[in-house]
Formats: structure tokens, C-alpha cells, sequence
């Protein structure tokens, strides 16, 4: 399959999650700025703890979507459907080992969450973190998402800020989002240590 077939196929499961009657409050995860910039666009922000559903991107970032998507709309052992939330988190393209995932709302415990149908679909908590955060819009394709990281990876450097971890690419919007509103950040945990308001 080709990358822009492939691409079309994750934009059509997109429209149909977005277009379901939770687009209106669509959940995000929660988080205290500590630090901003803007140029370029960066934050330092202090994330709360959280519950992953995640999935490998073996067949590409199409397969991820669908396995996933497949899960929320009903894809387990109750028929449940669980609402969508923002934003759909990968890592880094190019990178091995590539994995999607979603965050699972606020409302569930690791003992709530109805089992998956598909055991491709398996769920992760992650504590609180400190992260950094750097925001751009237009459609991402593997060199932009790398020109971006760069940035954020140098911006670090002059601040004396460590990043800890690998980075993942996270998208926000329906796919009928116009270039310059759409909302793209790559997230990074950075070591605690303080930050001075910008």
C-alpha cells in the first residue's frame, strides 16, 4: 500500500471517531504550565498521571489507528464504546519499535477498562512527568516532525534542560482541520529540575 493510500485510510477512520457525538468535549490530558516561550513555541509543562491504550505500529500508522479506533468503538468484552480523547500520541516516525496510543479518560481505572477483543491492544499507567512541549501547525509529514524535534532538542541544549526518554509526535484534529489551525506538539520528559517563567 502507498503512503498517501495509506494515509487516506487513517483519514476516513478519523472522520468517522470525530464525527460521533463526543467531538463536543473531547478530553485532553491534564496539566500545569510551568514555563513558556514564543519563538519558537515551547512549553515546560507538568503532566498528571494517566492511563495509556497503545498498540505496535507493525503494518504502519494506519494499522495502529484501526486497531485502537476498534477498541473505542465497542471492540471488547462489554461492547462498550469509550470516548475519544485528543491526541492521538505515536512515536517518532522513523523510529523502531513504533507504537500508537491513545489516552483512556479520566473517568477509568486500570480495573474498569473492559478487556480488548483484539489483544493487540494493551494498556499502560504513566506517573506524573515533566515534559517539554514544542507546538506547530500544518499537515506533519517524517522530515517536518524531525525539523521540529531538532529545534526543540537544541532550544533544551541552551536552556540547560535535560530530556529523558524518547519524544512522540501527537496530533489533535479531525482530519478536516484546515493546515494553519491544526495542532501538532512533540513531547519529550525532561528532568525536573526548576524552570524560570519566560
Amino acid at each position: 500500500m502507498s503512503k498517501l493510500a495509506g494515509w487516506m485510510s487513517v483519514w476516513v477512520c478519523a472522520v468517522v471517531l470525530f464525527m460521533s457525538d463526543k467531538v463536543s468535549a473531547i478530553e485532553e490530558p491534564t496539566y500545569s504550565l510551568v514555563s513558556a516561550w514564543d519563538d519558537p513555541d515551547i512549553e515546560i509543562r507538568d503532566y498528571d498521571a494517566r492511563i495509556l491504550a497503545t498498540t505496535q505500529m507493525n503494518e504502519g500508522q494506519n494499522s495502529g489507528f484501526r486497531v485502537l479506533a476498534g477498541y473505542i468503538f465497542g471492540g471488547n468484552e462489554r461492547e462498550q464504546e469509550i470516548a475519544m480523547t485528543a491526541p492521538v500520541q505515536r512515536t517518532m516516525p522513523g523510529a523502531e519499535d513504533s507504537e500508537m496510543a491513545f489516552v483512556v479518560p479520566r473517568e477509568y481505572s486500570m480495573d474498569e477498562l473492559p478487556v480488548p477483543d483484539d489483544t493487540r491492544v494493551q494498556f499502560r499507567e504513566e506517573p506524573a512527568y515533566r515534559a517539554a512541549v514544542i507546538r506547530f501547525s500544518g499537515w506533519v509529514n517524517d522530515k517536518k516532525a524531525e525539523r521540529y524535534w531538532q529545534t526543540l532538542v537544541a532550544f533544551l541544549k541552551e536552556q540547560g534542560i535535560q530530556p529523558l526518554g524518547d519524544p512522540t509526535l501527537n496530533q489533535y484534529n479531525p482530519p478536516w482541520t484546515p493546515p494553519f489551525m491544526r495542532r501538532n506538539e512533540i513531547i519529550v520528559a525532561v528532568a525536573p529540575s526548576p524552570v524560570g517563567a519566560q
